[in-house]
This record gives structure tokens, sequence and C-alpha cells, in this order.
């Protein structure tokens, strides 16, 4: 019941700032458009193009979930490798970053400078104090356990592929930049300069999802 509970708060609290930062974006129609999309010369589907397992799955993470996209993504990889034999080049994994779960696609710096976990009321299990690093990229927790096997650095290492979109990360560093009251544009620059290494910036969530169907890849909503 406690983890449920805490699974519920945190939800329930990632979707007002979700509501509350789409709202922001969209009434501040005088602001410059930080996340608005580039032309689409700028933009290309190489990340697409690379994906050549025989076995292809997205993971449509919008939401934290408390680190269980993380895990689906783990045994994903665990459960071809073991009950088909399959290795790790023949899977193709791939997670998106949006929503709430925008900002755990960015370097533990923008969680210290920013104090992510503070405005994501996202704790570190450890300490019970508000995540200064990215919980995601080394050492996440689900479940109430300590999985580093789930971490982006180690799934990465077996060939998952992570995808973050533009419009997300410009429409939260609107509503960050509010909070702190900091330039709209240098908050988004910023962040954008500091996307986790390998982690790949589509334009749109909602076309990168389109697109990757339209190749073919299976999706697993979280």
């Amino acid at each position: 019941m406690r983890t449920s509970s805490r699974w519920t708060l945190a939800s329930l609290t990632v979707a007002g700032v979700i509501g509350l930062a789409v709202a922001t974006y969209t009434v501040s129609t005088a602001t410059p458009a930080h996340g608005a999309t580039p032309s689409a010369a700028v933009w290309d589907d190489s990340w697409l193009d690379a994906l050549k397992g025989s076995h292809r799955q997205l993971f449509d993470a919008p939401m934290p979930n408390d680190g269980i996209p993380l895990v689906h993504v783990m045994n994903y990889y665990d459960t071809y490798n073991k009950a088909f034999n399959t290795p790790d080049k023949q899977i193709n994994g791939i997670l998106t970053f949006y929503g709430g779960t925008t900002f755990y696609g960015l370097k533990d710096a923008m969680w210290a400078k920013y104090r992510l976990g503070e405005f994501l009321s996202a704790n570190d299990p450890k300490t019970g104090k508000p995540a200064t690093e990215n919980p995601w990229r080394v050492s996440p927790w689900a479940l109430g356990m300590n999985i580093p096997a789930a971490s982006v650095e180690s799934l990465q290492k077996r060939g998952a592929t992570f995808i973050i979109c533009n419009n997300a990360l410009g429409i939260f560093a609107g509503l960050l930049a509010q909070a702190r009251a900091l330039s709209n544009d240098s908050v988004y620059a910023d962040l954008k300069a500091n996307i986790l290494p390998g982690v790949t910036l589509v334009p749109g969530m909602v076309v990168a999802i389109e697109k990757a169907q339209g190749r073919g890849i299976a999706y697993h909503r979280q």
C-alpha cells in the first residue's frame, strides 16, 4: 500500500506540472518560441535507420512511474536473451523522454543547477530529499529496489536507443524558467546543450512514435 500511494502521489504531482506547463506555454504567445520545431531540413531519421535488429519495440514513457519503464526495457532484452537465445545486437529497445520524463534525459549538472528534483517532487530514495542527480542515469530505483542494470547507461551499452522530445523540452524549459525567474531562451539552450550522451533529440514525440510505427516497430505504452 505504501508503494502504491507513493506512485499515485508522484503521478498526480507530475501530471499537475505537465498541465501547468502546457497552459503556460500556450498562453505565453508573446514569448519567443524557444521550443519551436526548426525547419524539416534540420532533422533526420538516422536514429530510426540505425535500428537493424530482428526485434524492435518502442516503450512510450510520458510518466516516470517509479522507474518501471526502465525495468520494462531491461526485461525486453533479458527475456530475449534467456528465453530465445537472442543476443543484444538483434534487439532494439527504444525509450522516450517527454512529458513527465523529459528531464530524465538530462545530465546530472542540470538536476543540480535547476533543482529539478525539487521541481518534479522527485526524491533521492537514499536521502529522502529532492534528487540533485538524474535518478535514471546510473542507479535507478524501481519497486523499492536499486537496479543499476536498468539504468540509461547500462541499457545504452546493450544497444538501447533513447529519444527526447524537443517540443517537451521547450515547454518544460519555459515553466522551469518561470519558476526560477530566469530567461526562457537561456534555460532552453542550457538544457538542450546538456542532454545525456547518446540520447537523440527529436522534433516532436508524436511524430517520432508515428515514424517508428511506420517502420514496423512494435509499441508498448508505459
